[in-house]
């Protein structure tokens, strides 16, 4: 027995060398995108405050350094009627991200969605007055931004003022029916005042399409030209598999550029799902080609990953008006674009109520299982 004591020893030290040899740590596993995009861009994601906690806040912390909230900041939810602030969640998010030493981005100030009908509206239920609801705003954008002055580095002033018919300016809401368009250079002058430091956005949807980016870029030069303080503007990218064209995704941020403004690429998503084509519609078609429970196919997974590297490869040429990329939302488990037909349902606006059949869009780059797809890869492999 006593000889075979060294012979023990040695053949477990083979073993545990030999272990050790064979487990090679995966750097890609170990770096989260905001590492990979150190010398780009900031990676951000939008988060709600049941992601603050659990396997969701660990994922946050290993690959984002931005957060957005993705409601809680908004008039509604913040302020939902006169004299009365509702920050908890919002506080929660922030107290969350300053922990990490994760920047937050304020989304957002004034929006015709999720506005709390009182401001429109005068004690007796009579529409307000330019003047009055030019003050509400004022109080509204002052107190917010204030409240969370020096920790929010940038702020959607304006969401979606722009019209999607082509033959429309814009959107004919209750701030431009009462307020003409005064509106919107007004909200960056308070939000300006209340937050000096504060970068200051304008955020859109479709704003790469050719009739809607000339409409943006119009309302752009004109806030320019008046020296209103604006930072820059956000491309939402609310995008599918083939739309839109890597040239239109360019000449929009080449335009925009052009203006001096910085970009920030501010709630990206590519869902898996295509409409029914004009051909099948006419032939009585109504629901999406592939059913509920279709998942993401191999075929669609491989179109997704060429995609975020497509996109990302453009992102990249352009880090220098480039300053975030922020996704909406953290996984395929929650989409937002479920409950819009994966994505396909109208246009990228949130207040289109039709059509909420929950089909799944397996838009990101995290799976429902919080595990990296095949796209992560292709984004950070470069």
């Amino acid at each position: 027995m006593p000889q075979k004591k060294p012979l023990m020893i040695f053949f477990v030290s083979i073993v545990f060398a030999t272990a050790s040899l064979s487990y090679k740590p995966d750097s890609k596993r170990e770096k989260g995108l905001k590492d990979y995009y150190k010398k780009y861009f900031s990676i951000g994601v939008a988060v709600n405050v049941r992601a603050l906690s659990g396997n969701e806040a660990d994922l946050i912390v290993r690959e984002f350094n931005s957060v957005t909230a993705e409601n809680d900041m908004k008039m509604g939810p913040i302020h939902p009627s006169e004299g009365t602030y509702n920050w908890r969640n919002a506080d929660s998010i922030v107290n969350f991200a300053f922990k990490h030493k994760i920047k937050v981005r304020g989304h957002n100030l004034l929006w015709h969605n999720q506005a709390p009908a009182w401001l429109f509206k005068d004690s007796v239920g009579n529409q307000v007055s330019k003047e009055v609801l030019l003050a509400r705003l004022k109080e509204h954008i002052t107190t917010v931004v204030k409240h969370f002055k020096g920790k929010i580095y940038a702020w959607d002033v304006v969401n979606e003022a722009i019209d999607d018919k082509p033959e429309n300016y814009f959107r004919n809401s209750l701030w431009y029916k009462i307020c003409g368009e005064d509106f919107i250079a007004k909200a960056f002058e308070y939000a300006h005042k209340a937050d000096p430091s504060a970068a200051l956005y304008y955020n859109d949807y479709n704003s790469e399409e050719e009739g809607k980016r000339e409409k943006i870029y119009r309302l752009l030069k004109s806030l320019v030209d008046a020296k209103i303080p604006i930072t820059g503007i956000g491309l939402q990218g609310h995008w599918k598999l083939d739309k839109p064209s890597p040239d239109l995704i360019r000449k929009a941020i080449e335009k925009y550029a052009s203006l001096g403004l910085k970009i920030q690429i501010t709630e990206l998503d590519l869902t898996v799902r295509k409409p029914v084509s004009p051909q099948d519609r006419l032939a009585g078609a109504t629901q999406m080609p592939m059913a509920v429970d279709s998942g993401l196919t191999p075929d669609l997974a491989r179109q997704q990953e060429q995609r975020y590297k497509e996109i990302f490869e453009i992102f990249r040429a352009y880090k220098n008006v480039i300053t975030n990329v922020t996704f909406w939302n953290i996984s395929d488990r929650y989409s937002w674009l479920d409950s819009r037909n994966g994505g396909v349902a109208g246009g990228a606006a949130a207040s289109d109520p039709t059509r909420r059949v929950i089909r799944k869009a397996y838009p990101l780059l995290f799976d429902e299982k919080l595990q990296r797809k095949k796209a992560y890869f292709s984004v950070v492999d470069f």
